[in-house]
């Protein structure tokens, strides 16, 4: 069976952990060539590692994505690299939870740089890349609470709804150069971001999800491939929400 992503290259933000690293292996084995970037070097470089001792090929590169000079560097290597962007998974995101009356400048801020302008930043610099070749896939992650709201989180809901709102301005114009921009809203998902949660909560974000249990990151991965791939060719602009039905 032939591989959905060969001689694709994918850069993957956030891409040591969490949903980030399983949207690399995942992608890795579906052919596709894995640049794992994540702020923390010895996390991407783990990934790349990972994937190159199954038989894939991988490049980790350290970045912050709120840093352009950072971001210009990525862009000129994998280009050296591999000569190509295909697809873009704007996956690196950061929380810093608080009431709104309680919620301070900094915690505002850091939020909106990683998780809004982050995207941006990536985004600008690979598309004349995607533009210059007629091909390119753009996938940014949202989530349920960008679409919903949630309590103590006027930071990352703001972000969120962002990576909305940009993802359907990017679809109407990167389309006609045969670019998809979309987006990917996960519910309650069990990662690192997820630890300092008790039990009893998880317990009952499971029990409100009609599926009955909490997404796992393979699921968010899933979603990530089929809107990378050429079976979602003409899908463009959406959120694809993957929350096991938890708000329909």
């Amino acid at each position: 069976m032939d591989k959905h992503l060969a001689n694709r290259v994918a850069l993957i933000t956030g891409g040591g952990q969490g949903i980030g690293r399983a949207v690399a292996l995942r992608f890795a084995g579906e052919g596709a060539k894995v640049v794992a970037i994540d702020i923390v070097a010895e996390s991407a470089r783990a990934v790349a590692d990972e994937i190159k001792a199954a038989g894939g090929e991988a490049l980790a590169i350290t970045c912050d994505v709120t840093r352009r000079d950072q971001i210009d560097a990525l862009v000129g290597q994998v280009l050296d690299a591999y000569g190509q962007i295909d697809i873009l998974c704007n996956n690196a995101g950061i929380t810093r939870d608080a009431r709104l009356v309680k919620m301070t400048e900094d915690e505002f801020d850091s939020v909106v740089d990683v998780n809004l302008k982050g995207v941006f930043n990536l985004t600008q610099a690979v598309a004349p890349h995607m533009i210059e070749r007629g091909y390119g896939r753009v996938i940014s992650a949202s989530s349920i609470v960008g679409l919903y709201g949630n309590f103590g989180q006027t930071n990352y809901v703001a972000t969120k709804a962002g990576v909305i709102g940009m993802t359907r301005v990017w679809a109407r114009e990167l389309g006609p150069k045969g670019i998809t921009a979309n987006a990917i809203a996960p519910g309650f998902i069990a990662t690192d971001m997820i630890k300092t949660v008790p039990q009893k909560v998880l317990d009952d974000f499971a029990g409100r999800t009609p599926v009955r249990r909490l997404g796992t990151p393979e699921d968010v991965a899933n979603a990530y491939l089929f809107l990378a791939s050429e079976e979602s060719g003409f899908i463009n602009g959406i959120v694809l929400s993957v929350d096991g039905g938890l708000v329909v």
